[in-house]
């Protein structure tokens, strides 16, 4: 599956901004699956100062300052990515979660090393009593890692409802756990924290999510067409594997990655620092369309999303 995505975010000040300077993850990771055969950022005004590299985790991330007033900055993000067809591992050949944490504290290979890296508390995924327990029933003794991770998908998915009004960027999962509300940030960051709760290692993955037309008995899948966030975690011999609690689904090729990071604070799409501006709106679209055989992709209606 080929698309064009196209996400625009635009920044209105209620005071001239003399300086800012930003980091922007809004350009897609080509791993195994998914390549990025084309992507370009426009930003409003143009930038005195642009360059792109690689942060730790190898994610494209975009440094640029703006160093003249202005009272709106706009950024234009237009990708095209090719999506393979996803194959999932047998959740039941995986091996027992317990013998996955302890290789994750005794193994020294590569592999091992780059995965335990995510095994610590970051700013805003920490492990704790309340999440371990709340992870405890998925996992009992000797079940396979990759059971026990689509069960806690499984129980939060049906145990949280998805509410815009719920939460901020700044609530903390402890709250989340309590009202059982949130978006697909919170989910992902509270199954993050139970995964760590029980010594597994698991990581924070941004990107899209699109839905095919649907018939009016079926329902729309949460975070489409928007900017959207899931959970990888570790399992010897599949490497990492994708779960999306938001919609307790493994994603397919409706998914396109942008980055991965501990949580939500290592690949925020934008973020920075500015001298002035007083108070200010964010308005966030995104359009998502697949590329028919041969054919360009004839440009949507904008879907917008709530920016935190």
């Amino acid at each position: 599956m080929r698309y064009r995505v196209i996400h625009t975010t635009t920044y209105d000040y209620e005071a001239p901004v003399s300086v800012c300077q930003n980091l922007a993850h809004l350009k897609p990771r080509t791993v195994p699956g998914q390549v990025c055969q084309a992507t370009q950022l426009a930003i409003e005004p143009a930038p005195s100062v642009v360059f792109d590299q690689l942060d730790y985790f190898g994610n494209p991330v975009t440094y640029f300052a703006v160093q003249e007033p202005h009272c709106q900055l706009m950024l234009t993000a237009d990708h095209q990515v090719e999506i393979a067809p996803r194959v999932f591992p047998d959740p039941a050949q995986t091996p027992p979660w317990e013998e996955v944490g302890e290789l994750l504290q005794a193994d020294r290979s590569a592999e091992v090393l780059e995965a335990a890296q995510f095994l610590f508390d970051s700013r805003y995924v920490s492990s704790n009593r309340n999440r371990l327990e709340y992870a405890q029933p998925s996992f009992s003794k000797g079940r396979p890692i990759l059971e026990g991770v689509l069960d806690l998908t499984r129980r939060i998915h049906e145990e949280f409802e998805y509410d815009q009004q719920a939460t901020t960027v700044a609530t903390p999962l402890d709250e989340v756990l309590l009202s059982r509300r949130g978006v697909c940030q919170d989910f992902a960051h509270l199954e993050i924290a139970c995964l760590r709760s029980l010594g597994l290692a698991a990581r924070y993955v941004s990107g899209y999510l699109r839905t095919s037309p649907l018939p009016r008995t079926a329902a729309a899948l949460i975070g489409a067409d928007a900017t959207h966030a899931w959970i990888s975690v570790y399992c010897p011999g599949p490497g990492w594997v994708d779960v999306d609690p938001t919609n307790n689904q493994m994603p397919g090729d409706a998914y396109v990655l942008l980055a991965w990071g501990r949580d939500y604070d290592d690949v925020s799409p934008i973020k920075g620092v500015i001298l002035g501006g007083g108070t200010h709106t964010v308005k966030v679209t995104v359009d998502i369309v697949p590329f028919a055989d041969g054919e360009n992709p004839v440009t949507p209606p904008r879907h917008e999303e709530p920016a935190y």
